[in-house]
């Protein structure tokens, strides 16, 4: 059950805005591989703008320590990522060995960067913490027993709030990422429209300093890309069945209407326990959350406290 269909298009343009800084993207390379890296020119950056096979765009992708990083945020999860990412690292590669193709032909091994693919995913579907998707699975059966001549491995993450631990406690950045995404989910899922939930979670960001640089200075670049190909009556049709559908399997010996009444109350305290959820891992005090709740959800006092009481971990 989801209750958010954000636009697909989104998350991945945002997700390279932000690492597209070289510093980030270093503290993210390293929260990966457990390494610690501190010079930020380590990085040569790859990335390929277009892609000539299908004008597909790859979204990061750098060298650092003889390794081929491609880091990929796609809007939707595929189990054709694999297939995606041989064409980028076919790309990349073919970039690279540009310079002394010749050695191609010679007698001698040239020495190529290891790749490494990692998928950071943070969709409604519910994903495991981590995947790996392979080429190989996608093959039809060969008619002999063979090893196939190709393979590509996807390293899926979920990265939405709340997933990966340890990896968002290691790179801070990724973690407010997260909760700016699910700060929209939120206000969307309560109601606002979606021109207004994004204002509130950018301002509401910025003042509880998540992503604050990024967002006070690509505050307009960040709400067009968001609004871009949005169709929010279609996104409302959705959060309506989405609802009525978990409220009718909730409330079924209550009747449609009672199911329907159910699905929404379930709609708001989901938001109430994620936004408890979401000030709880970002260290701000119960004071300030039960001040908010009243604020968002207008509620009593008592009844904000007995949520933090309820969903404080």
């Amino acid at each position: 059950m989801t209750f958010y269909k954000l636009n697909k298009k989104y998350k991945d343009r945002i997700f390279r805005l932000i690492f597209h800084d070289k510093a980030e993207l270093l503290k993210l390379y390293n929260a990966l591989n457990n390494s610690h890296y501190t010079n930020p020119d380590d990085l040569i950056i790859t990335t390929i703008d277009d892609v000539v096979y299908m004008g597909m765009k790859n979204d990061l992708s750098f060298i650092i320590s003889n390794m081929m990083n491609l880091y990929e945020h796609p809007s939707t999860f595929s189990p054709n990522l694999p297939l995606r990412g041989l064409f980028y690292l076919a790309s990349l590669y073919r970039t690279y060995v540009d310079s002394f193709k010749n050695k191609l032909y010679t007698e001698t091994a040239v020495s190529l960067p290891y790749p490494q693919y990692i998928v950071f995913y943070n969709g409604t579907m519910d994903e495991p913490e981590r995947q790996e998707l392979k080429l190989s699975s996608l093959y039809e059966k060969p008619i002999q027993n063979c090893t196939p001549a190709l393979e590509c491995t996807a390293v899926v993450l979920n990265i939405n709030l709340g997933h990966n631990h340890e990896l968002m406690e290691q790179c801070n950045t990724l973690k407010e990422y997260a909760t700016f995404i699910d700060t929209i989910r939120l206000h969307i899922a309560n109601g606002e429209s979606f021109e207004t939930a994004i204002e509130s979670s950018v301002d509401e960001c910025i003042h509880s300093d998540i992503l604050a640089n990024v967002l006070r200075k690509n505050r307009a670049e960040v709400t067009d890309v968001i609004l871009e190909e949005y169709d929010e009556e279609e996104f409302r049709k959705y959060l309506r069945e989405e609802a009525t559908q978990q409220g009718l399997a909730e409330g079924r010996a209550k009747g449609r209407a009672e199911g329907r009444a159910e699905g929404q109350n379930l709609e708001r305290i989901h938001g109430i326990k994620n936004l408890i959820e979401s000030f709880q891992e970002l260290h701000i005090s119960q004071e300030d959350t039960i001040s908010k709740l009243i604020e968002k959800y207008t509620l009593s006092e008592g009844d904000a406290m007995s949520y933090v009481s309820q969903y404080w971990k």
